[in-house]
């Protein structure tokens, strides 16, 4: 078959893609280079295009071009689930049966592998997640390396540790790279690749099939008019939203940068009558496919999201997006606000910085590589074992989150060093090597893509040419449309009785703090002799906190109180005087103290507080003010008897901070005779809370001091 008769099948499979069979739908000339190069020539290639160009259909039209000449499904490696069930609906149309498996749909994966096995199934959309499943890998990977006609990995950056969203489950591509039969061709995607990123991912591409093909595109969005609105506070930010939400055209996105901010804005904007859905990391699936419905019928003028979102959600006619905060990455901001304007001619993207950004920024900065000592401290503890050691098991012997452990064992398992088994993880005995200098640059690479996020607000240049430039887009150029080419284009004033209604719904203090009911795995093995359950009458009730420290309400007045270089000091009267509040309300709220315990008092019977290092002060006013409003009689403070090992809990995992815990405070006898005097509930009063560790400790200890029932109470709450 000639060049023509091959773009002319193509052609018709397009017009089938987009509904309209017979048409004139036509591949673009760039499009059709890459399907070329994927059906004809059976090459490796890296398509670097804006977002909206078209990397969806290319993959659609060289699959069902290869289908018909014989070859075997094509897999596609996505991390985007509402993407992934995009691209089902969008197959279907041109005839091609796509099925995904990913963490939302277990219950269908035999199911999906009988039909793939069957020859039923054109597409199988896979999560990166089950690459790194040990059944996936050892049963699934190699039938799939060994019948795929065509592989395709989207969101390609995040294969590469230079780009801005990382993730170790996409490195285990490359052995399924060197494994895939010669002549299969390779198509990776993405929209927001630098020159750096996109030379590391087409070598990787490379790995046992040849040089990649690199076609890339200009990154100019003609129908983006980009504008920054920057106001005084939180408060003013949510006031600006209720008023020109409604001048926005359509429906869009509005971004936020913590789970907390996400929730409270819904919350506002539904409120001031606005149809709005929240959309994140907490969102069960039920209600994320009913959001993502809701968007696209258009039933909601906005959804409220966090990262969450992030790159997979396809409506063409999105009309705007709007950012209550900065991304940390200029690069990151590109991709999310290219969502927006794929199929009408305007589409506003407005970016509202906050002055807490870059603390938020630091608070969700714990994913650098760990440092040398802790690394090898993991492949030591596997090499002794001499067997497979879980996560938990793992983290009573190294001092490293449990996010952040997992995190390290893929990279390590990539590497080489470590690999997954049933039962966890065991070391493979290979040598390796901490790369010093790669994980330095990365460091760097983030700390200047922050500086160009701060330079994005302040420019007074072309804002879309700022983002083409982080992109190493050699075409960017003035777009003669964003407020600093052609001016501000909407207002940034907020009338009074917007920002009341914004400050009363920010300074709304109170949040749940769910506490601690299993002791963490492994503590006898690191002599603490505590596992399982905690016994019911050992347990502390569920407390409150002020609020979130990534709130953008109460958060916002509580980091720099808790700032590890804030100065200590008695406990502010605003601050006081919420905490009175959230008692108030916590006392009116269904059950009151205590919800489902019978015959319960109803109210405390006095006030106690944790000792404190580094807030001795504060957490004493705390108490004894909360006492003294109450007119509680403030019982005392628990006693240290091991001020090192309390110090050296925060900030390590469960098992660790545990164990720095466990023998660290005391009840001092005049404490534990007020309690025997005192039967009922205990207010346990503490500055935060950020493991529940702490509060679990010394509700234990006062409960079996004498101690009735412990309600914590605490000024902030992390997460």
């Amino acid at each position: 078959m000639d060049d023509l008769e091959l773009r002319t099948e193509a052609d018709a499979i397009l017009a089938e893609l987009v509904g309209d069979p017979g048409g004139a739908a036509r591949l673009r000339e760039d499009q059709w280079q890459a399907v070329a190069a994927l059906v004809r020539e059976r090459r490796r290639a890296l398509v670097v295009q804006r977002t909206g160009w078209g990397k969806s259909a290319v993959y659609f039209v060289a699959t069902a071009l290869l289908r018909r000449r014989g070859a075997g499904p094509t897999v596609i490696v996505s991390p985007l689930l509402a993407l992934m069930r995009n691209q089902v609906e969008s197959a279907a149309r041109a005839g091609i049966a796509a099925r995904t498996i990913n963490s939302a749909n277990p219950e269908e994966w035999d199911t999906i592998y009988d039909e793939v096995e069957r020859g039923e199934t054109d597409v199988l959309l896979v999560s990166p997640e089950r690459l790194n499943s040990v059944d996936f890998r050892e049963n699934v990977l190699p039938r799939l390396a060994a019948t795929t006609g065509l592989l395709v990995v989207d969101e390609a950056h995040c294969i590469s540790d230079w780009g801005h969203d990382f993730r170790p489950d996409y490195r285990r591509l490359r052995a399924l790279l060197a494994e895939l039969a010669p002549g299969v061709p390779v198509l990776a995607t993405t929209a927001t690749a630098n020159a750096r990123v996109t030379a590391d991912v087409a070598e990787q591409l490379g790995t046992g099939g040849g040089e990649a093909l690199v076609l890339r595109g200009p990154l100019e969005r003609e129908s983006l008019r980009l504008g920054v609105v920057e106001l005084p506070d939180a408060a003013h930010r949510l006031a600006w939203l209720a008023e020109h939400l409604g001048e926005l055209s359509g429906s869009g996105i509005i971004y936020t940068l913590t789970v907390a901010a996400a929730e409270e804005t819904t919350a506002f904007l539904r409120q001031c009558g606005f149809p709005v859905s929240s959309y994140t990391g907490r969102t069960e699936n039920a209600d994320r496919l009913q959001a993502e419905s809701d968007l696209l019928e258009n039933r909601v003028k906005a959804l409220v999201a966090t990262s969450a979102l992030g790159m997979g959600f396809d409506k063409p006619d999105l009309g705007f997006v709007v950012h209550l905060g900065s991304p940390s990455s200029p690069i990151a901001y590109y991709q999310q606000v290219g969502r927006a304007g794929r199929g009408v001619a305007h589409a506003d993207v407005l970016l509202l910085p906050g002055k807490e950004d870059e603390a938020i920024w630091r608070y969700f900065a714990d994913s650098a590589f760990p440092p040398e000592a802790q690394v090898r401290q993991t492949l030591t503890a596997l090499a002794e074992a001499g067997r497979a050691l879980s996560v938990p098991a793992l983290e009573a012997v190294v001092d490293l989150r449990r996010n952040r452990l997992e995190t390290m064992l893929k990279v390590l398992d990539v590497e080489g060093a470590v690999r997954r088994v049933k039962g966890g993880w065991e070391s493979t005995g290979q040598p390796w090597s901490y790369d010093t200098e790669r994980y330095a640059w990365v460091a760097r690479q983030r700390a200047a893509e922050q500086r160009a996020m701060r330079e994005y607000v302040s420019t007074s240049g072309c804002r879309m040419e700022f983002l083409r430039r982080q992109l190493d887009d050699e075409g960017a150029r003035p777009c003669g449309r964003c407020d600093s080419c052609a001016g501000v284009w909407i207002g940034s004033t907020v009338s009074t009785e917007a920002l009341t209604g914004a400050t009363k719904e920010l300074d709304r203090p109170g949040v749940e703090v769910e506490p601690r009911r299993m002791w963490p795995t492994g503590m006898p093995s690191i002599g603490v002799d505590l596992k399982g359950r905690i016994p019911a009458g050992e347990q502390c009730a569920t407390g409150r906190a002020l609020g979130r420290l990534s709130d953008i309400g109460w958060g916002n007045r509580l980091r720099p109180l808790l700032a590890a270089d804030a100065p200590d000091g008695p406990v502010p009267d605003d601050v006081l005087r919420a905490a009175v509040a959230v008692l108030a309300d916590w006392a009116r709220s269904p059950g009151g103290w205590a919800p489902n315990v019978p015959d319960a008092t109803a109210r405390p019977v006095g006030v106690v507080a944790v000792p404190s290092l580094t807030r001795p002060v504060l957490v004493d006013t705390l108490a004894r003010g909360v006492a003294d409003v109450g007119r509680l009689p403030f019982l005392g403070t628990l006693a240290y008897t091991d001020v090192d090992g309390a110090h050296a809990a925060r900030r390590s995992n469960s098992a660790k901070r545990l164990k720095g815990l466990s023998a660290a405070f005391a009840v001092p006898d005049d404490l534990a005779a007020a309690l025997t005097g005192a039967p009922g509930p205990i207010l346990l009063v503490d500055d935060y809370t950020e493991s529940g560790w702490t509060l679990a400790v010394a509700a234990r200890l006062l409960r079996r001091a004498g101690g009735e029932r412990v309600l914590p109470l605490v000024l902030a709450a992390t997460g």
